[in-house]
């Protein structure tokens, strides 16, 4: 009973069973789901969402969605609510109510409660004939077959199923508000995911030293130079403008190949017309060049063309772009 193959099996089954519960979910899509993403829309208040049991933590996580994506959210237990947290709902806000059976006894005693407060209540239930069926302004028919459980007692595919109703509320209601990347990155300032979206290259490479030589530096000077700022690199500049790179790779394979260096400068080993980036681009797209030459520095300039700095492939790493 424990072998691999048997919990692979189970594995499989659960995953096909869910899946296929959430396929049909976009058979009972009604004119009420477009009618409560409106409501959501063009109400001048807030989304409180409540629920118990399993249904209250995927009332948290669609608050979450919601909040995340332009649409002002609170989680509101259906126990507490009863016992003094009625007072979380405003005159304007809508109430979204998420239980599988629609006939908990929580569930009979909130709805009235918020009825008789002229809320409107929008119901994801697996029973639109339920107790909170009937009463709801409008019904989210998330019903499933059975769950996941074998004994169809452990809240699983319903579950799943509230999930993805809420998801699908939460992407039209981001639709609707022509909610960008942009916005996205101002509700999620300190993520990794905002930083790919808000992050540029100035605010790296502005923080880093900016080594640089000309075309006749000597061998030596370009040692101190890549070694005093600490970034494996040097850019060779003319008048501001880059004329080309030297990293501790050339170095290292020059010292493999010359015997006497001394006359060497900057024009004998440099790279002509290195890869380079506009201070003012994305953090991202600097990775994306650095991943697709295979480099772990890069060179930046102004939106002039003038040498500004170096960003290194450390610095994306440690802000959490990688």
């Amino acid at each position: 009973m424990n072998s691999k193959n048997s919990i692979i099996d189970i594995a499989k089954q659960t995953i096909e069973m869910e899946s296929k519960a959430i396929s049909n979910l976009s058979n009972l899509i009604t004119d009420d789901f477009a009618d409560a993403v409106n409501l959501i829309y063009n109400s001048k208040g807030r989304v409180i969402i409540t629920g118990i049991g399993k249904s209250a933590i995927i009332a948290n996580k669609i608050v979450a969605t919601l909040n995340s994506t332009g649409t002002p959210s609170v989680f509101m237990h259906a126990a507490d609510a009863i016992h003094g947290d009625l007072g979380l709902i405003l005159k304007d806000d809508v109430v979204i109510c998420i239980s599988k059976s629609g006939n908990t006894p929580e569930i009979k005693v909130l709805v009235p409660l918020i009825k008789s407060a002229k809320n409107r209540i929008i119901a994801i239930t697996g029973n639109k004939d339920s107790f909170l069926g009937q009463r709801a302004d409008y019904v989210l028919n998330a019903f499933v077959e059975k769950e996941a459980c074998p004994n169809n007692l452990a809240p699983t595919t319903s579950t799943t199923a509230q999930l993805v109703i809420g998801d699908a509320l939460a992407v039209c209601l981001l639709e609707l508000r022509g909610f960008s990347s942009n916005d996205f990155a101002k509700y999620h300032p300190g993520g990794a995911l905002g930083k790919k979206l808000y992050l540029r290259v100035h605010d790296i490479s502005s923080v880093n030293e900016k080594p640089k030589v000309n075309i006749d530096t000597s061998i030596k000077n370009i040692i101190i130079e890549i070694s005093e700022k600490m970034l494996g690199v040097a850019a060779v500049i003319d008048n501001d403008r880059i004329i080309g790179i030297i990293t501790d790779g050339d170095l290292r394979r020059m010292l493999t190949k010359e015997d006497d260096f001394a006359s060497l400068t900057a024009k004998d080993i440099m790279s002509a017309n290195p890869k380079h980036i506009k201070d003012s681009a994305m953090a991202v797209d600097a990775l994306e060049i650095m991943e697709s030459n295979g480099i772990s520095q890069l060179l930046v300039e102004d939106d002039n063309g003038n040498y500004a700095g170096v960003v290194h492939l450390h610095d994306l790493i440690k802000e959490g772009i990688i």
